[in-house]
């Protein structure tokens, strides 16, 4: 008897989303890096060994060894124990700031592109003026102004960072507000906000997805700089930036302090980079004609 075959399942998006991201080993590697160290943040309380804002004077600035893996800081604190709890501030800061520079970028620039003429350029004017400001001595004024938080740190980042994204967005839907699919759609009654959120924004995620994903790292090395600014985090917190800040004056006697939470910041944003660029590749279909 002959055996019968069955046609084979056919691949979803999400499928070949992935199979196309798993090309690139280096990112894979990257995505691993990231869910260890979003992981160990989460689980901080439970993996650290020591409480990290408990100060331990006769150990202090004692070098890597069995019990202090990444050694202490000049007040004895087990420096593993603070990066663990500062990737909590770090990696958070990243993901809250770049939700809320998408939020507002991913409406203004859906707004502008979608009705062009006036409103557009009026929006595209307010991108122009908010982006004229050096970021930098805009983060650092603001929050000199109102005061350092983590909670002020997450919306002065988030609130300086949507234009880019604003600027992507509008040209996404300058390219598809006049397609077919729009068009068909427009003339079944739908209205407005169902063409802007129901047909065209879908079709422009993957953008904004790879925007958003290398927005968290320039987002956690913005926190960073400010941290060791002095005007992010405040101590006894720990956050990588500010523990940058508080080894640049050991650097000679205790080099472990600056060491491993530079590698840790360094290990993200290059971890960040590789996801984004691969997942730019993954969205696009024409990669499998390639």
């Amino acid at each position: 008897m002959t055996a019968l075959h069955l046609p084979s399942k056919p691949e979803s998006y999400a499928e070949a989303v992935w199979r196309r991201f798993r090309r690139h080993k280096l990112a894979v590697v990257g995505l691993v890096v990231l869910a260890v160290l979003y992981a160990s943040a989460v689980f901080a309380p439970w993996i650290a060994p020591y409480d990290p804002d408990e100060p331990d004077l006769a150990h202090a600035l004692a070098p890597p060894s069995a019990a202090h893996i990444m050694g202490t800081d000049n007040y004895g604190r087990d420096e593993f124990s603070r990066a663990l709890f500062g990737g909590r501030i770090s990696l958070s800061v990243g993901l809250v700031a770049v939700g809320i520079a998408l939020t507002i970028g991913v409406l203004i620039g859906a707004v502008a592109g979608y009705y062009g003429g006036l409103v557009d350029n009026l929006l595209m004017r307010l991108v122009d003026v908010v982006i004229s400001f050096p970021v930098l001595f805009l983060l650092v004024t603001v929050v000199a102004v109102i005061g350092p938080s983590i909670f002020n740190i997450m919306v002065v980042i988030g609130l300086t960072g949507w234009t880019g994204v604003a600027r992507l967005v509008r040209g996404q839907f300058l390219s598809l507000r006049r397609q077919d699919f729009v068009e068909g759609a427009r003339a079944l009654g739908a209205g407005d906000a169902r063409l802007i959120f129901g047909h065209i924004l879908p079709n422009a995620l993957a953008a904004v997805i790879v925007a958003g994903t290398l927005g968290v790292g320039g987002a956690i090395l913005t926190e960073s700089a400010l941290s060791y600014l002095g005007l992010g985090v405040q101590p006894p917190t720990p956050s990588w930036g500010n523990m940058l800040y508080d080894g640049q004056g050991y650097i000679r006697q205790a080099w472990w302090m600056t060491v491993f939470p530079g590698f840790f910041i360094f290990l993200t944003l290059v971890s960040i980079n590789l996801v984004g660029d691969a997942l730019r590749d993954a969205l696009d279909p024409h990669q499998d004609r390639a």
